[in-house]
């Protein structure tokens, strides 16, 4: 087991490095001068902005930009705002546990509305309730979250009273986002639960566990749905990934804090360090999420061993 982690983070040092090339590269060759950003709509002499790229250290070759970002990485140094002039990394601090509190909350609602609708369309295969756990699906995947988001704030905020329709502090302020968020992830994942459930419910093991007397629910839980994990495993990892990006769009649509918010206002004012910092800080955890996915595979499956 020690060696396949240390396999696995080795592995993972040529993506981060690779995504801080992608990454650097990109935001340098967006339109716009962050010097000019700072100076304002005042007009100004070509010298004023040139010494503003100075002290930014703009006026520097690409490469030796790079190499002075990369070195500080190494040293824990996320960089310094060009236009708040603080820490990158005390920025992303302050608003990080409120995206994660979302995501994770988001997934969860994904996992256990998809596991259990995709566990009824199974059982009821060929059914009215099979049928109508796949429109579910289809209409979870072609949703825009944002337009969703909208509704839901409409519904259960401007007429019903429910909830919150904006902000964060309490648990009556996540319902709604969470479900936003989750919500094209349960479709996701029902689908892939049904499909990879059909698969075993076939095996002969599951004929054998029936014809010994087991109970539907304890085949079905204890033999299928284990089983059947794998592949929903995957799909779950991959699904946190996707999840983490879609907090840009629900922390706008409910005015939350957080590292979407903070991504979206960098791109915005062409502050490159804040952005490089937000994109590596989500690949880390993005990387992280599926090592833990691919560790859970010998939970699911015994047979499954790590060297």
């Amino acid at each position: 087991m020690s060696v396949y982690l240390l396999q696995r983070f080795a592995s993972a040092f040529p993506v981060l490095l690779g995504l801080t090339i992608l990454v650097f590269s990109l935001v340098h060759l967006v339109p716009g001068d962050p010097a000019e950003q700072m100076l304002g709509e005042a007009a100004v002499s070509q010298e004023v902005i040139e010494n503003m790229r100075e002290q930014l250290g703009l006026n520097r070759p690409l490469h030796e930009q790079y190499l002075a970002y990369v070195s500080g990485l190494l040293q824990g140094d996320l960089g310094t705002s060009f236009l708040a002039r603080r820490s990158v990394a005390d920025m992303i601090g302050r608003v990080l546990p409120s995206t994660l509190i979302l995501t994770f909350a988001g997934l969860g609602v994904a996992i256990v509305l998809g596991v259990s609708l995709g566990v009824l369309a199974a059982v009821n295969h060929n059914s009215w309730i099979d049928n109508a756990t796949m429109v579910f699906a289809l209409i979870g995947v072609s949703m825009p979250s944002f337009w969703l988001g909208l509704m839901l704030i409409f519904t259960f905020s401007l007429q019903l009273g429910w909830f919150p329709a904006t902000g964060s502090g309490g648990i009556e302020r996540l319902i709604l986002p969470a479900a936003t968020l989750g919500f094209a992830g349960s479709a996701i994942i029902a689908r892939m639960v049904r499909s990879s459930m059909l698969e075993v419910l076939g095996q002969d093991y599951i004929r054998t566990a029936r014809a010994k007397g087991l109970g539907p629910r304890t085949v079905v839980l204890q033999h299928v749905l284990k089983n059947a994990m794998i592949p929903v495993l995957t799909v779950i990892g991959l699904e946190f990934g996707r999840l983490l990006s879609g907090t840009v769009v629900i922390e706008v649509v409910f005015s939350r804090p957080g590292i979407g918010r903070l991504l979206v206002d960098a791109i915005l004012k062409k502050d490159f360090i804040v952005i490089q910092g937000v994109v590596l800080l989500s690949a880390c955890f993005y990387l992280l999420v599926n090592l833990m996915i691919d560790l859970s595979y010998s939970l699911a499956d015994p047979r499954i061993r790590y060297s």
